[in-house]
């Protein structure tokens, strides 16, 4: 296959770039989701918070370019922009409170919007938001834009029921188990629509991953255990580190047959 195959702009299809909707891809989603809001916070405290910005930034941008820089998905590529998103965007949403003194409520509402108008502009186009239909550079441009939005507002939301509403990381946490379980469920039983429950469940993953980080690092005083940022990353970072690098060698998450849904029957009109 030619090198135009892969240009998006053209029509032309590309080998998937997106992993296999399996048990492990919502093991590292939740992993990198709390990995992220760990290593912000530490980095955020324990360097010049706009050095921390900054580094997180170039971080994400190159991790974009080489996601976009290989022909088809690789482990330990895609799994690395999203480590990063999850920084970076957690980095946004911070900045957005603390920075710009955005309450937490307006920010949500803000990244929710966000997330909307990607949603649409991304189905007006390309007529399907299933993450089995990512072949094209544009179809892979809308995904990851979709992903970042839903970091940001996901941790905006943590943010807000842990702090604004005064519920506290742990209950927070709870909350978003159940939030996350939802979707499953209602496609499961009630045959909610396989894309419409898988986005669900992937923007509740932010507010959960987070919020079981922040329980796990923060101080006591503020409803955490206070393991400490630094140490919750570090061990997040080593057990993403084991299972992405059992999927590299088992290849357990390449996709075989793009028209499936990975909540089990979703066949997407490409």
């Amino acid at each position: 296959m030619n090198q135009s195959s892969f240009t998006g702009h053209q029509g032309k299809h590309c080998i998937t770039k997106v992993p296999e909707i399996t048990v492990y891809f919502w093991i590292l989603k939740l992993l990198t989701t709390a990995m992220g809001e760990s290593t912000s916070d530490y980095l955020v405290y324990h360097i010049n918070p706009y050095v921390a910005v900054i580094l997180g930034f170039i971080g994400f941008v190159a991790t974009l370019i080489l996601q976009f820089a290989v022909r088809q998905y690789m482990a330990w590529i895609y799994w690395l922009l999203v480590v990063m998103i999850a920084i970076f965007g957690t980095m946004v949403a911070d900045v957005t409170h603390i920075v710009l003194g955005v309450p937490y409520y307006a920010s949500t509402i803000a990244f929710a919007i966000l997330l909307t108008v990607v949603f649409i502009a991304w189905y007006k186009v390309e007529g399907t938001l299933s993450i089995h239909s990512i072949h094209t550079r544009r179809r892979e441009l809308f995904y990851w834009s979709a992903v970042l939005a839903a970091f940001a507002m996901g941790t905006a939301t943590g943010d807000m029921t842990a702090t604004t509403f005064h519920l506290g990381y742990l209950t927070s946490g709870v909350l978003f188990i159940v939030l996350f379980a939802l979707p499953g469920l209602g496609y499961a039983w009630f045959r909610l629509h396989p894309i419409f429950a898988f986005w669900f469940a992937y923007v509740m993953t932010r507010p959960l991953g987070a919020s079981f980080a922040d329980w796990l690092g923060k101080p006591k005083s503020i409803t955490g255990l206070g393991y400490g940022d630094g140490i919750v990353a570090a061990t997040l970072t080593v057990l993403i580190v084991i299972f992405v690098g059992y999927l590299t060698v088992s290849k357990k998450d390449i996709q075989r047959e793009p028209a499936r849904s990975g909540y089990g029957n979703e066949f997407v009109h490409l």
